[in-house]
């Protein structure tokens, strides 16, 4: 999992340490040490934390014109020990919501597993993005499974295309609008 680094390519466009208006603005982030670890493996250094022991994170995009975010992410989503949304909700994503963000895409093809608690805080995030959304990309079909046993799947949107989006090939404007045309099509 050390090798394992939040997709880079987008650099030249955005990096929240450098964004005043980003919860993880001013982080450092070491390039000698790896000082990060889920369980007994360590996380390559330029993943973020939020406070939960088992996920951790990387912003990849934010456009504040068009409020969306692009949010990569790595580990164990654990809501059933860790309360991680509750974490990741109090901690990073009302920051961004106050910021104006309103439409999120999260990226979970390294998220390993999913274990539920109850709902509420997606119920409540869903509720405050008022005319934005949330989407899922390529989330693995096991934890897809297991948010949608938790009817997780009504707050979150997954599945369908969102599976297998190829949104490496695309530069950020891009991929927000492809996920955009995608949810249209789906609510349409």
């Amino acid at each position: 999992m050390h090798e394992i680094e939040p997709y880079y390519q987008w650099r030249d466009d955005y990096i929240s340490a450098e964004d005043e208006r980003s919860p993880f603005y001013n982080t450092e982030y070491s390039e000698l040490y790896f000082d990060k670890q889920i369980y007994n493996f360590l996380l390559h250094p330029q993943w973020d934390e939020f406070g939960s022991n088992t996920l951790y994170m990387k912003v990849l995009y934010v456009d504040y014109d068009r409020s969306y975010a692009i949010i990569e992410f790595i580990g164990e989503w654990n809501d059933a020990i860790n309360n991680d949304i509750m974490l990741l909700k109090r901690d990073i994503l009302e920051l961004m919501m106050d910021e104006g963000i309103n439409k999120f895409i999260l990226i979970g093809e390294n998220v390993l597993n999913f274990h539920a608690s109850d709902d509420s805080y997606y119920e409540e995030w869903f509720q405050e993005v008022e005319d934005g959304w949330i989407v899922g990309v390529n989330f693995q079909e096991h934890v897809i499974t297991e948010f949608r046993d938790n009817n997780i799947d009504y707050y979150i949107n997954f599945g369908g295309a969102f599976d297998n989006l190829p949104w490496r090939t695309l530069k950020p404007l891009q991929f927000f609008k492809k996920v955009e045309e995608l949810l249209t099509k789906r609510l349409n």
